[in-house]
Protein backbone atom coordinates (compact mmCIF):
# COMPACT_ATOMS: atom_id res chain seq x y z
CA UNK A 1 0.00 0.00 0.00
CA UNK A 2 1.53 3.46 -0.95
CA UNK A 3 2.36 5.49 1.61
CA UNK A 4 -0.48 8.47 0.66
CA UNK A 5 -3.03 5.52 1.66
CA UNK A 6 -1.22 5.11 4.73
CA UNK A 7 -1.46 8.63 5.76
CA UNK A 8 -5.38 8.84 4.64
CA UNK A 9 -5.97 5.48 6.70
CA UNK A 10 -4.51 6.84 9.59
CA UNK A 11 -5.91 10.01 9.13
CA UNK A 12 -9.38 8.40 9.30
CA UNK A 13 -8.52 6.32 11.82
CA UNK A 14 -8.42 9.37 13.96
CA UNK A 15 -11.78 10.65 12.66
CA UNK A 16 -13.26 7.68 14.06
CA UNK A 17 -11.61 7.73 17.20
CA UNK A 18 -12.59 11.47 18.10
CA UNK A 19 -16.23 11.04 16.49
CA UNK A 20 -16.47 8.00 18.73
CA UNK A 21 -15.28 10.01 21.66
CA UNK A 22 -17.17 12.97 21.25
CA UNK A 23 -20.64 10.86 20.10
CA UNK A 24 -20.28 8.52 23.14
CA UNK A 25 -19.30 11.18 25.82
CA UNK A 26 -23.01 12.94 24.61
CA UNK A 27 -24.76 9.42 24.59
CA UNK A 28 -23.84 8.64 27.89
CA UNK A 29 -26.15 11.28 29.27
CA UNK A 30 -28.82 9.11 28.03
CA UNK A 31 -27.90 6.07 29.59
CA UNK A 32 -30.34 7.19 32.60
CA UNK A 33 -33.20 6.39 30.89
CA UNK A 34 -32.68 2.68 30.21
CA UNK A 35 -34.86 0.86 27.87
CA UNK A 36 -36.49 4.45 26.98
CA UNK A 37 -32.83 5.62 25.44
CA UNK A 38 -34.36 6.18 22.29
CA UNK A 39 -36.96 7.51 22.79
CA UNK A 40 -35.84 10.12 24.85
CA UNK A 41 -33.09 10.90 22.68
CA UNK A 42 -34.89 11.27 19.47
CA UNK A 43 -37.49 13.33 21.35
CA UNK A 44 -34.33 15.74 22.62
CA UNK A 45 -33.28 16.02 18.94
CA UNK A 46 -36.66 17.75 18.18
CA UNK A 47 -35.91 20.30 21.04
CA UNK A 48 -35.04 23.38 18.72
CA UNK A 49 -34.63 24.62 15.47
CA UNK A 50 -31.07 24.06 15.56
CA UNK A 51 -31.46 20.43 16.35
CA UNK A 52 -33.73 19.76 14.15
CA UNK A 53 -31.83 21.29 11.22
CA UNK A 54 -28.65 19.71 12.75
CA UNK A 55 -30.40 15.96 12.90
CA UNK A 56 -31.93 16.55 9.37
CA UNK A 57 -28.88 17.19 7.87
CA UNK A 58 -26.99 14.32 9.10
CA UNK A 59 -29.78 11.92 8.87
CA UNK A 60 -29.62 12.81 5.00
CA UNK A 61 -26.47 13.33 4.65
CA UNK A 62 -26.26 9.74 6.17
CA UNK A 63 -28.51 7.97 3.45
CA UNK A 64 -26.51 9.59 0.91
CA UNK A 65 -23.24 8.12 2.70
CA UNK A 66 -25.34 4.45 2.91
CA UNK A 67 -25.45 4.59 -0.47
CA UNK A 68 -22.35 5.32 -1.64
CA UNK A 69 -21.08 2.94 0.64
CA UNK A 70 -22.74 -0.27 -0.59
CA UNK A 71 -21.89 0.82 -3.90
CA UNK A 72 -18.01 1.19 -3.35
CA UNK A 73 -18.48 -1.76 -1.09
CA UNK A 74 -19.75 -3.91 -4.12
CA UNK A 75 -17.13 -2.51 -6.91
CA UNK A 76 -14.11 -2.94 -4.30
CA UNK A 77 -15.11 -6.12 -2.53
CA UNK A 78 -15.32 -5.00 0.69
CA UNK A 79 -17.12 -7.09 3.15
CA UNK A 80 -20.08 -6.47 5.27
CA UNK A 81 -21.22 -3.19 4.06
CA UNK A 82 -24.33 -3.36 6.25
CA UNK A 83 -22.22 -3.98 9.49
CA UNK A 84 -21.04 -1.08 9.08
CA UNK A 85 -24.39 0.68 8.14
CA UNK A 86 -25.66 -0.98 11.40
CA UNK A 87 -22.78 0.03 13.70
CA UNK A 88 -24.09 3.61 12.00
CA UNK A 89 -27.25 3.39 13.65
CA UNK A 90 -26.55 1.85 17.28
CA UNK A 91 -22.57 3.13 17.37
CA UNK A 92 -22.39 6.60 15.44
CA UNK A 93 -21.84 7.08 11.81
CA UNK A 94 -19.44 9.67 11.88
CA UNK A 95 -17.45 6.23 13.42
CA UNK A 96 -18.43 3.86 11.40
CA UNK A 97 -18.09 5.84 8.34
CA UNK A 98 -14.58 6.03 8.31
CA UNK A 99 -13.88 2.62 9.34
CA UNK A 100 -15.54 1.43 5.82
CA UNK A 101 -13.01 4.38 4.59
CA UNK A 102 -10.13 2.36 5.79
CA UNK A 103 -11.54 -0.92 4.61
CA UNK A 104 -11.90 0.55 1.02
CA UNK A 105 -8.61 1.67 1.19
CA UNK A 106 -7.42 -1.29 1.77
CA UNK A 107 -9.19 -3.29 -0.52
CA UNK A 108 -8.00 -0.87 -3.22
CA UNK A 109 -4.26 -1.98 -1.98
CA UNK A 110 -1.84 -0.78 -4.79
CA UNK A 111 -3.69 0.92 -7.15
CA UNK A 112 -3.37 4.62 -8.22
CA UNK A 113 -3.00 6.12 -4.73
CA UNK A 114 -5.34 9.87 -4.74
CA UNK A 115 -3.36 13.26 -5.71
CA UNK A 116 -4.29 16.55 -4.22
CA UNK A 117 -3.27 19.81 -5.34
CA UNK A 118 -1.56 22.03 -2.92
CA UNK A 119 -4.74 24.11 -2.57
CA UNK A 120 -6.72 20.83 -1.58
CA UNK A 121 -4.44 20.07 1.34
CA UNK A 122 -5.00 23.44 2.23
CA UNK A 123 -8.80 23.66 2.41
CA UNK A 124 -9.33 19.90 3.81
CA UNK A 125 -7.08 21.16 6.42
CA UNK A 126 -8.34 24.59 7.33
CA UNK A 127 -11.73 22.37 7.12
CA UNK A 128 -10.93 19.74 9.31
CA UNK A 129 -9.93 22.19 11.38
CA UNK A 130 -12.83 23.82 12.02
CA UNK A 131 -14.80 21.17 11.99
CA UNK A 132 -12.74 19.87 14.97
CA UNK A 133 -12.76 22.87 16.50
CA UNK A 134 -17.21 23.25 16.50
CA UNK A 135 -16.84 19.43 17.59
CA UNK A 136 -14.99 20.22 20.77
CA UNK A 137 -17.05 23.14 21.59
CA UNK A 138 -20.38 21.34 21.05
CA UNK A 139 -18.91 18.58 22.53
CA UNK A 140 -18.19 20.88 26.12
CA UNK A 141 -21.36 22.09 26.24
Amino acid sequence: MPTSRKVLCTVYALIALVALVATWSQTVAYTHSGTAFFGTFWRDTRVNAASRNITADALMLSMSVVILMVLEARKRGVRFVWLYVLGGVFVAISVTVPLFLIAREIRMGSAEPPRLRLLDVILLVVAGSGALALTFWVDMG
